[in-house]
């Protein structure tokens, strides 16, 4: 192999791992975005959504489950849900678990089945609501902006690299923070007009 072959193949190894640099940092913005999306789940927009119960947890013979595993949870109407447990034993577990997890709902066990009634949201409370959701929103980009800078910092340490391709990598991950944003800001406007439409 002449010399040139050899420094060929070292400098694809180099690019190999700029790639994988980039793929990480993408993966891990996308993580950010789907933080934010679950957060934004739990910001209730006064109509049914089995999702505000993601984060009950329930005692079930001494094992702590998630709610989802032991109930059938649907939308009787717009702004009711109704749990119906598997196993007819565990509803006053369950009912405890919903008082515990503190969403703001209380249950009305009628022996069979919960039914947890949404009330309508006020003006008041919907901006409030808002108001959350933007500063979830902002926590986001503040996690993409530290997303960035640690691949920068990964970049610039590569000896491997001349300066006009640390720029160009350096310029990719800035291209990954902004579509990032975009889709933050997208995720933001969604939520704000869920929240505010009556």
């Amino acid at each position: 192999m002449c010399i040139r072959d050899r420094y060929y193949n070292v400098a694809m190894k180099g690019m190999d791992k700029m790639d994988e640099i980039l793929e990480n940092t993408e993966l891990k913005m996308q993580d950010a975005i789907e933080s934010m999306e679950k957060r934004f789940t739990n910001v209730r927009a006064g109509r049914a959504n089995p999702a505000i119960l993601d984060g009950v947890m329930v005692n079930y013979y001494g094992s702590m489950t998630p709610l989802k595993s032991l109930a059938t949870i649907s939308i009787p109407e717009a702004r009711q849900l109704m749990i119906k447990p598997f196993d007819r034993s565990s509803i006053s577990a369950i009912e405890k678990g919903i008082y515990e997890a503190n969403i703001g709902l209380t249950p009305n066990n009628n022996g069979e089945s919960i039914i947890l009634n949404i009330p309508a949201l006020t003006e008041d409370t919907r901006k409030e609501y808002v108001k959350q959701v933007k500063q979830m929103a902002e926590e986001c980009k503040i996690n993409l902006r530290n997303i960035r800078q640690d691949a920068n910092n990964e970049i610039k340490k590569k000896e491997d690299l001349t300066e006009d391709d640390k720029d160009n990598y350096m310029s990719d991950v800035q291209d990954l923070i902004e579509k990032y944003n975009k889709i933050t800001d997208e995720k933001l406007k969604e939520k704000e007009t869920d929240l505010l439409t009556v």
